[in-house]
């Protein structure tokens, strides 16, 4: 088995019951890829504390659908620490500004000028940023594809879950 017990359980009742239940409701398999993957590219995004407000705005915006975007947000969560080094250091690389301050000694000079300290967060928030939504233009309609195909492979696998029986009379 590829994941633990409780880990599959925790895909199971966090996010496979409430995409079927939106699935049942009757937003469609293309709508709820398109909003998965919105969330999805917005939560690996490099700024720190944005995506919850990030996605509500732009779900609403397109009229998407807010669980799906919010599962999608929460389900990168991890992937989101993991890139948020990768594309500031891309940024500095790529715009050729100062590296990220590493040792101690850097991280304390930086601290006794705050000011200072705001402006360098900033630029490389900035570029990160940047780096960021190049790659989400291409990646979130890549993303739509591949998860509206496993949308409709879930349809057809769950299709009980969808569709109670009818009792017998």
């Amino acid at each position: 088995m590829l994941l633990p017990q409780f880990a599959r359980e925790f895909l199971r009742c966090h996010v496979l019951r409430p995409l079927l239940r939106l699935l049942r409701g009757g937003v469609t398999p293309r709508r709820l890829a398109w909003s998965l993957a919105l969330g999805m590219v917005i939560g690996i995004n490099p700024s720190v504390g944005l995506t919850t407000f990030v996605v509500i705005v732009l779900a609403w915006t397109f009229g998407l659908s807010q669980v799906a975007s919010q599962i999608g947000t929460h389900v990168v969560a991890p992937l989101h620490l993991l890139f948020f080094i990768p594309f500031i250091e891309a940024g500095v690389y790529l715009f050729h500004t100062k590296r990220l301050p590493m040792t101690r000694r850097q991280i304390e000079h930086l601290s006794h000028h705050p000011v200072r300290l705001l402006r360098e967060i900033w630029q490389w928030e900035w570029h990160a940023l940047l780096i960021w939504a190049a790659l989400a233009v291409v990646l979130t309609p890549l993303l739509a594809i591949y998860l509206r195909r496993g949308l409709i492979v879930l349809l057809r696998k769950h299709r009980t879950l969808l569709y109670p029986r009818k009792a017998d009379a």
